[in-house]
């Protein structure tokens, strides 16, 4: 799925936890998860970017896929029948049935409901076949729909039937939700001024797997990450992710720390549209030529990280290294390139040269999100730039503003962001021509017509063969035109108490 959820920070904080923690033989006990942020509705059809909703969500309801005895495609892969399992119910005991998956889906699809989803399940027809039988129809094959089926969270009908999508957001039970997943809500705690502190989970009984590992799990939430830190210092929670190697050194705790990969990827993307020195090859050329991405992934992340060349991180299946094996850092290099495309070192250190009538500077201001690691990244990056004659002017936006501001107008020259894939290749909606401009997420405004091919004909071609030679002819193109300075994927961290039992 390409959504904005999807490339805004995410961090897999709770269920990230959840998945790879190894339990020891003895089950039950409370675990208490901290997390910065505060709930806004924990409610699968409208969640967007904001992760103390998605972490809440992971736990409190269940994926189609989860749900599902059976699902299997038609030859064509264009007809998915979905069996569900039987005597599904929700926590509270109302039959979990076909229905609700096909409600689910129309609200998604539904324009008004603005679901972030939408663009995901635009043009799948769904069928009712049966109580635990339904039918979906896609237009075209989509090689990686079965991850759409796990990333489905399924809503309860008969608590959203009545309510407006409008009034989603402000339905009680987007607070409190009533879900399928491993955990059901059980109480949560307000301060008088509406903040809330605290949500109690229990696990589900009737949930559609095995029962969870920890029986009762709390979520405490935090205005900042320093009380968060704070909080796990004096033990009064459990575990905290989404922390930096500049934190770890916070912990004053025994402490274990969990490092997960993710299949996501930040990068400087570069505007043409805005900046004329862009349009030149040999500008984007050298500005990759004078990143130093293993210093970064050493000096800003701490080792905590990969090197990333392309648009497909290394961890994701369909990664051709080779493409990138030339890839190289060295300043002398960058400055030779833009040496010999014209670009000459003025007096104040800052190369230019005449561009239609008018004296052009290699001086980019670059839109920062307020996160340390990423302004971090930046000042190391201005320091080498500075050394080939070009001059990088950060602006700092909190990471609210960052998609209102600049993002959604296109207002940057440059922007250092992070695109997330959906555990597959599928890059469509960062790459393709048509994702140039809101709501679509083509940062670079990047336009190629046998790259758009690609990215189409690797959606739907179901042979994976042939599916991994377009996505290398894929790379080889991107990399080829530079329309980005891509760096690293960092890792997820995770602090949780080394002398809390129970837990390997």
């Amino acid at each position: 799925r390409e959504s904005l959820e999807k490339t805004c920070p995410f961090f897999l904080s709770v269920s990230a936890f959840y998945q790879k923690t190894v339990p020891s033989p003895i089950a039950g006990g409370a675990y208490t998860e901290g997390i910065i942020g505060q709930p806004i509705a924990i409610n699968p059809l409208i969640a967007g970017d904001n992760d103390p909703d998605r972490d809440l969500i992971a736990l409190l309801f269940a994926s189609l896929a989860d749900l599902a005895e059976t699902y299997k495609s038609d030859e064509s892969q264009k007809i998915w029948n979905i069996t569900l399992k039987q005597d599904l119910k929700w926590s509270d005991g109302a039959p979990l049935t076909s229905a609700d998956v096909i409600f689910t889906l129309g609200i998604i699809q539904d324009p008004d409901a603005r679901s972030p989803f939408f663009a995901t399940w635009q043009g799948v027809l769904a069928e009712r076949l049966s109580e635990r039988e339904i039918r979906l129809t896609l237009k075209n094959p989509y090689a990686f729909f079965a991850d759409n089926l796990k990333s489905l969270r399924v809503a309860p009908q008969h608590i959203f039937d009545n309510i407006p999508p409008q009034n989603f957001r402000l339905s009680d039970y987007s607070l409190r939700p009533v879900g399928s997943g491993p955990y059901k809500f059980v109480s949560m705690a307000k301060r008088n001024d509406g903040f809330i502190e605290k949500y109690s989970l229990a696990a589900n009984p009737r949930y559609a797997l095995e029962q969870p590992f920890i029986k009762n799990f709390n979520v405490r939430f935090f205005a900042n990450k320093a009380d968060a830190i704070n909080a796990f210092n004096v033990k009064t929670i459990d575990g905290l992710g989404g922390l930096e190697q500049s934190d770890l050194d916070k912990l004053t705790v025994n402490n274990h720390i969990i490092a997960t990969s993710r299949p996501r990827y930040y990068a400087i993307f570069l505007n043409q549209s805005a900046s004329l020195p862009f349009k030149e090859k040999e500008v984007r050329l050298a500005l990759n030529l004078a990143t130093d991405k293993a210093g970064l992934v050493n000096a800003v992340l701490a080792g905590n990280g990969q090197v990333v060349n392309g648009p497909i991180p290394p961890s994701v299946t369909g990664h051709d290294a080779a493409i990138f094996s030339g890839e190289t850092f060295s300043l002398d290099l960058a400055s030779s390139t833009l040496e010999k495309a014209g670009w000459k070192m003025t007096d104040e250190g800052v190369r230019a040269k005449p561009i239609q009538k008018n004296k052009v500077k290699l001086e980019f201001d670059i839109i920062v999100p307020e996160v340390r690691f990423l302004i971090e990244t930046i000042k190391q990056i201005q320091k080498d730039w500075k050394q080939i004659g070009v001059n990088l002017n950060p602006v700092i936006l909190k990471s609210s503003d960052v998609i209102g501001s600049a993002i959604k107008p296109r207002n940057y020259q440059m922007i250092i962001f992070g695109n997330t894939l959906n555990n597959n290749p599928d890059v469509f909606s960062f790459w393709h021509s048509s994702q140039r401009f809101d709501p679509g997420l083509n940062l670079s405004l990047f336009n190629d017509k046998t790259v758009d091919g690609l990215l189409e004909s690797t959606r739907q071609d179901i042979n994976e063969a042939s599916r991994l030679q377009n996505l290398s002819k894929l790379q080889k193109l991107i990399n080829d035109q530079k329309p980005a300075v891509f760096l690293y994927s960092p890792q997820y961290l995770y602090a949780t108490s080394k002398n809390l039992g129970g837990f390997a």
